[in-house]
Formats: C-alpha cells, sequence, structure tokens
C-alpha cells in the first residue's frame, strides 16, 4: 500500500477537521445566560415551569425545548459509505458531516450519535431510548440486512420519524432522476425493464421505490455478487433480496442485460461493460452510483450507446445521485408537522418535487454555484443540484402537505403558501427584509432598463422580475448574443417577446439618442461626433438617455466598471436642479437584523452639508424597508473628545439636522461600538437621543464607510443589498460588480418603487 501521509489533498482534508477547533460542530445556547436573572430561568426554579407545561402535554416540548427541531444522526460504523465497517468511533466525523448537512441546508439541529453495538436488535433497544430527545431520527450507515431489523424495530416503537437515509434517500432521488430520465427518454414506467446490481440496503429500497412509480415486479432483474437473484437460490439471500428472486435459468448480468431500459447499479466498480450497454434497449438509461468509480464511466458507455442517458454518484460528471437532494427537506417538512413517521405519501411526494424542481427553469443561485454549466432540463440535467435553494421550499412543503393528507401529522400548517414563503426566507435571508419593497415595486408597473443586458446575472435577474414583479425589464445588448445566451442558460425568456432590447450597434432610435444626448452636454464639451461615439458604444449613457426620455423609468448600471464612472454619466445625463445624488446608501441584512451603511461610494471625503443630506436620504430608504431610523454618526472621535478630523465635519452635520425639522433618530459623533451598543453608549452619554442601536452608521470617510461594508459581507457573512443611489429620484442606481443575480433583483424592485424626487 503506498504512503499516503505526506498527500498534500490528505493534509488539507485533516486540516480543515482539525482547525481552528476540532470537528465540524458546536452547541451554540440561544438565550442569553448574563447574570443572576437569566441563570435563575434557564436552570432552576424557572425551568421547572416548561417542566411541568410539558408533563401536563407533550406536544409541548416542541414549544418550551429544541425537540421540534432536533435529529439524531445514528449509525454503528458498520457500513460507511466507500470505508466498509470501519466502527463507531471511526464513523464520527462522516456522521458530523452529516449533521452539517442537514444544518446548512435545512436549518435542522443534529446531534450525531454513534453507538458501539453491532447487534441490530440492541441497537434498536438503545435508538429507541433516545426517542425523548429527538424529533426525529436518522439513521446512517448500518449495514444490511441489519438496517432493516434496526428501521423496522424503530419505526414500530417510536413516535416520531425514523428515516434509514442509505435506503431511503438514495430511493427517493432515484425516483427522481428515474421520473425525469423516462420523460426524456420517452419511455414510462409500466413498461421498462430493470437490471439492477447491488442487493444491499440502497438497492433493495430503490427497486421498492421504483415498484411504487409503476414498475412492474416481474420486469426487475436483480444482480449481486453471485449473480441473477432466481428462486431457489439460497446463497446469500434475505427476504428483502428474495421479493425480486425471477423464475429463470438465466445466471449472470451478461445474460439478463439484454433489452434493458434501464441499468441501476449500486455495487461496484466496472461490473457493467460495453458490450453490455450495446445488448440494451434504444436510448438506455444508465444510473452508475458506485463510488468512487462507477460501474461504467460515462465515456465508455456512450461509446456504444451516444444516446444514453446517464447519472452517477460523482460531482464532477452531470446528474450526480446525491442524497442531499433528500434528506435535509423531507426531515424538514416531518419536523414541522410533526409527523409521526415518513410514510410512502411523503416519499413520493418528495420524489415527485425534487423531479418538478429539475424541470423549472434553473435558479440564479444554482447557477453561480456550478458556473460553466448547462442548468437545462434534459439528458445532462435530470435532477436539481444541491445548492439548488428553491429545494428547501418546493420539497419540504409537498412533505408537510403529504403528511397532512395522510393522517400523520399531529400540527398541520394552516397556510401552505405562507409556509413555503418562510421556508424560502430562511435560505434568502433578504427576502423577509425585502418584503416591503416587492410588495411596492408588484403596485407600479415600471421599466428598468439594465445596461449590462448582456451579462448573465442580468439575464437571470430579467427572468425572476418577469415572474416576480409587474417590471418590464429593457437590456440593453446585442439581440443575438442575449438569445443564444438565453438559450444556452435555460432561460425560458426571450428578446423582443419577453422584454425590450436596445442594439447599441444597430437601433432605429440610435438618432434620437445621440441627439438627445448631445442636446443636455453640447455645452460640456461633447461634440456631435462624440456623441455618436458614445450612443455608440456607452451602454450606462444609453440607459441614461432613455430615462432622460421617458422611456425607461429607472437605469440599474455597474455590473461591471467603476462606480464614479458610472456615477459620472448618471449625473451628466439625469442630474439636474431637483436631482443629483446625495449618497451611496448599503443595506447590510446581518443575523440579528439590518444594518444601513452610508456612504459608501459617491462622496469620498464629505461636507457636513453632504453628511446631513445623507442622513435625511437614508432615513426615508430605512423606513422603505419597514425600519425605524437610529442614526449614528460614527468616526474615531468620540461625542467631542477631538477637536479637528471627521468628527468636527460630524459634529457640523449634526447642527444642520438640529436646525431642520426632521422625524428620525440620530445621535454623534461616536465610535462604532458605542453605537452598536446601548450600554456603552449610555456610560458614555447617558443622554443620548438613540432609544437602541443604532441601525444606520454613516462614516466621514468614503474609505470607512465602503471598508465596513466590504467586511461584513465577506468576514460576517452580511447580504448586501446596494448601494442604492440617494437622491436620483429613483432614476438611477449603480451597483458592483460583485453583485449576484438576487442583488440585482433586489435593485429591480428597489428601482421599481416610485419615490420623491429626493430618494
Amino acid at each position: 500500500m503506498s504512503d499516503t501521509s505526506n498527500d498534500p489533498q490528505r493534509q488539507a482534508a485533516l486540516a480543515y477537521h482539525e482547525f481552528p477547533k476540532p470537528g465540524k460542530l458546536e452547541i451554540r445556547a440561544t438565550k442569553p445566560l448574563a447574570n443572576g436573572r437569566d441563570l435563575s430561568r434557564a436552570y432552576s426554579p424557572g425551568v421547572a415551569e416548561a417542566c411541568l407545561e410539558i408533563k401536563a402535554d407533550e406536544a409541548n416540548a416542541s414549544r418550551y425545548t429544541a425537540r421540534g427541531n432536533l435529529v439524531a444522526v445514528v449509525s454503528n460504523g458498520s457500513a460507511v459509505l466507500g470505508l466498509g465497517n470501519i466502527g463507531a468511533l471511526a464513523s464520527k466525523p462522516v456522521m458530523e458531516g452529516k449533521a452539517v448537512l442537514f444544518k446548512n441546508f435545512a436549518n435542522i439541529d443534529c446531534f450525531d450519535i454513534e453507538v458501539d453495538e453491532s447487534d441490530p436488535e440492541k441497537l434498536a433497544d438503545i435508538v429507541c431510548a433516545l426517542g425523548p430527545t429527538f424529533g426525529a431520527i436518522n439513521l446512517e450507515d448500518i449495514k444490511a440486512p441489519d438496517c432493516f431489523i434496526v428501521e423496522d424495530i424503530c419505526r414500530k416503537r417510536m413516535n416520531i420519524p425514523v428515516f434509514h437515509d442509505d435506503q431511503h434517500g438514495t430511493a427517493i432521488v432515484v425516483g427522481a432522476a428515474a421520473t425525469n430520465a423516462l420523460r426524456v427518454a420517452g419511455k414510462s414506467f409500466e413498461d421498462i425493464k430493470i437490471v439492477s446490481t447491488g442487493g444491499g440496503a440502497a438497492g433493495i429500497a430503490c427497486l421498492n421505490m421504483l415498484l411504487k412509480l409503476g414498475v412492474k415486479r416481474e420486469n426487475v432483474w436483480l444482480c449481486d455478487i453471485h449473480g441473477l437473484v432466481y428462486e431457489g437460490r439460497t446463497e446469500d439471500m434475505n427476504p428483502q433480496k428474495a421479493a425480486f428472486a425471477q423464475k429463470s435459468d438465466l445466471r449472470a448480468l451478461d445474460d439478463v442485460i439484454d433489452g434493458a431500459d434501464l441499468f441501476l447499479g449500486l455495487s461496484g466498480p466496472r461490473v457493467l461493460k460495453p458490450e453490455m450497454v450495446a445488448k440494451m434497449a434504444a436510448r438506455p438509461i444508465i444510473f452508475a452510483l458506485a463510488n468512487p468509480t462507477p460501474e461504467i464511466m460515462p465515456d465508455l458507455a456512450r461509446e456504444v450507446a451516444p444516446d444514453a442517458i446517464i447519472a452517477t454518484g460523482r460531482s464532477d460528471f452531470p446528474n450526480q445521485v446525491n442524497n442531499v437532494l433528500c434528506f435535509p427537506f423531507i426531515f424538514r417538512g416531518a419536523l414541522d408537522v410533526g409527523a409521526t413517521e415518513i410514510n410512502d405519501s411523503m416519499k413520493i411526494a418528495c420524489v415527485e418535487g425534487i423531479a418538478e424542481l429539475a424541470r423549472a427553469t434553473t435558479s440564479a443561485e444554482a447557477a453561480a454555484a456550478y458556473q460553466g454549466e448547462e442548468l437545462t432540463f434534459g439528458a445532462d440535467y435530470l435532477i436539481p443540484k444541491p445548492f439548488d435553494p428553491r429545494l428547501v421550499g418546493v420539497v419540504s412543503a409537498a412533505v408537510a402537505k403529504a403528511a397532512m393528507e395522510s393522517g400523520v401529522a399531529t400540527r398541520p400548517i394552516d397556510d401552505l403558501e405562507d409556509y413555503v414563503e418562510r421556508l424560502n426566507q430562511s435560505v434568502f435571508k433578504s427576502a423577509l427584509l425585502m418584503r416591503p419593497v416587492f410588495e411596492a415595486a408588484r403596485t407600479a408597473s415600471r421599466k428598468i432598463v439594465f445596461s449590462e443586458g448582456e451579462d448573465e446575472r442580468v439575464l437571470r435577474a430579467a427572468q425572476a422580475i418577469l415572474e416576480e414583479t409587474t417590471e418590464k425589464p429593457i437590456l440593453i445588448g446585442r439581440p443575438e448574443v442575449v438569445e443564444r445566451r438565453c438559450e444556452r442558460l435555460g432561460l425560458t425568456i426571450r428578446p423582443g417577446s419577453d422584454f425590450d432590447i436596445v442594439n447599441p450597434e444597430n437601433d432605429p432610435r440610435y438618432r434620437d439618442y445621440w441627439e438627445t444626448y448631445h442636446s443636455i452636454t453640447a455645452r460640456k464639451g461633447v461634440t456631435p461626433d462624440i456623441a455618436r461615439a458614445i450612443m455608440r458604444t456607452n451602454t450606462t449613457a444609453i440607459g441614461a438617455v432613455m430615462v432622460h426620455r421617458g422611456e425607461a423609468d429607472s437605469l440599474i448600471c455597474g455590473a461591471f466598471g467603476e462606480f464614479r464612472w458610472h456615477l459620472d454619466y448618471v449625473n451628466q445625463v439625469l442630474g439636474d436642479e431637483t436631482h443629483s445624488p446625495h449618497g451611496a446608501l448599503s443595506l447590510m441584512i446581518m443575523e440579528d437584523g439590518p444594518l444601513f451603511i452610508a456612504d459608501t461610494h459617491v462622496w469620498s471625503l464629505p461636507t457636513p452639508e453632504n453628511l446631513a443630506m445623507v442622513a435625511q436620504g437614508a432615513a426615508r430608504h430605512a423606513r422603505r424597508f419597514g425600519v425605524e431610523p437610529r442614526i449614528a454618526f460614527c468616526s474615531q472621535s468620540q461625542f467631542g473628545n477631538q477637536r479637528e478630523g471627521s468628527g468636527k465635519r460630524l459634529r457640523e452635520a449634526i447642527a444642520l439636522l438640529d436646525r431642520l425639522e426632521t422625524n428620525f433618530e440620530y445621535e454623534g459623533e461616536m465610535n462604532v461600538d458605542a453605537a452598536l451598543d446601548p450600554e456603552i453608549c449610555a456610560r458614555l452619554l447617558p443622554d443620548s437621543r438613540l432609544s437602541g442601536p443604532a441601525n444606520v452608521l454613516i462614516f466621514g470617510h468614503a474609505d470607512a464607510a465602503s471598508a465596513t461594508r466590504n467586511i461584513l459581507k465577506s468576514k460576517a457573512g452580511a447580504i448586501a443589498v446596494g448601494p442604492i443611489l440617494m437622491g436620483m429620484g429613483n432614476r438611477a442606481h449603480i451597483v458592483t460588480p460583485s453583485i449576484t443575480a438576487r442583488g440585482l433583483l433586489n435593485m429591480a424592485a428597489i428601482a421599481g418603487t416610485p419615490v420623491d424626487h429626493y430618494g
């Protein structure tokens, strides 16, 4: 065996698990424990009240404890994927990893529990004894047939969902992939012949799922390491295999593969040979799911069957059959309705939800995670990608609905649409805060022009705008390029029919545009020749002219290029006595709430007058998001302790505001920690005008504001919305090159809301 101790990938994996602290999980308190009062409620005597409520009604455990959102990942390490029977302790990194997936994909809390017990009945006894702690049990990496015994006992004795993911998770994803593969191939479950290799837990569960979807049992041919499972065979048999025994004289995989429509492999490497593929039916479906080496490599299969539809268990090939598409979301739905089990109806609902999602337009977030892949429904895109954020809403809701309809839900959900929205909010942290803005945008039909209309992010945002708002996107770009990219990206929108397009190379409005631009800039050094050239090449200037002429209501630009370059053209065309850029406001969506930061881009060294205008604009915009503004002017200076520098300018800005009739709270100049921590602020200035922590920070330098914005985005996990260009009456917004398609959609909603001319 070769020495891998110095292999860089191995060392990187070990370092990942060891640093900065060992393992991949930690327990964090959700309630404060800062003083004796907190302690008396968290523990004795206050905790007794919660205990008595649960004793009176066990359902209260989900109200007063974490049980309703807590899953146990239980294993004895007897069949760890790719590693075999490595034992309970050695399996712990895998189980920790599973718990991380639960948390990250579906916000489900998890304890990994590794049990050193090989007897399946004793293992089942241990799991059943854990019932009071958990809302559901995920059995993991337990060898067959022991896994069948453990799950069967636990399901009968426990009144919470028990789910062996190696079996049912794989079966659900295979069912979804098969549903769509048959649709692509023009075949049906009722008519196909299936040949399967591998009689383990996952293989048997997959076959049982395919039967539920309509496959006829007599059309299933199961093979294992000993060949065909046939009637009368005694070697290495169990009841689960015997259920698929064929009455046949054939014995080898090569004998039974002839005419097969679907090969299902959950066995080992290179089991399926190219010459076997050649014997399969036309347009064969090959699910070669062994890891890391599949039963046949896709390129070898396509050499003999170019039209084959292929799925593997690997992420470096299309159609990865990955359990993460299923288990977080089936548990999410089950927990949220207090299901007592995960039944067949819920599993089939999960299959249908996953399959349906793949047939829908690909989300921008999934496309961003899988750049370079064409995520358009077809032979190479049968199931969604694991990072598709729509999974939690679509699949969990389908499971919850099935649980309610099948009578196993103890806490039914009254409004499924609201439930889906809440699930989506858990993925898009911006959704809740953006809701008032999106609602306002739906009441007005505004035309939004995007200057970088050929950019993939803009195209995906345009699709989302048409789906989620009443706005009408206008894209500046070459029509043939835009159409080709929409098709390649799997988008359903097309220029001309779904949205208007301005072709800078050849547009019938070209003369009108350059003459308009020249009329605005003739006394600013712009000659007719320069105006003509700019209207052929400068898409920001073209978009600004469209807004000036009333052909669009708002311009969004800046997806590439420097902010102030775009600002110069926006101000040149759209600036007037009532419209001028007052500042750029960025909204940072944090785990504990929103935080607005200004001015991040417009004024490098703002004057007191600039700062006062920024504060007034920021207050107006904060209210658009349903946030009552509390503004802090932030500086190194603290309430006058430094006479010069930014503190002086901030004090003068506050004096200007004091002379105006304002309707928002503001305070300063102050350090950021005093702005965000009322206790610090009260200690330094007991009569502070802020009634709570500041939610708007205004800085005396753009460097400080921009740095704070980027640090929060990059290191604190904040979602950035904006920058919002204040003072232009919502007629233009300049984004930054790091913006995502989701960010552009947010900006379109902001641009789609009418505001007064100071907005």
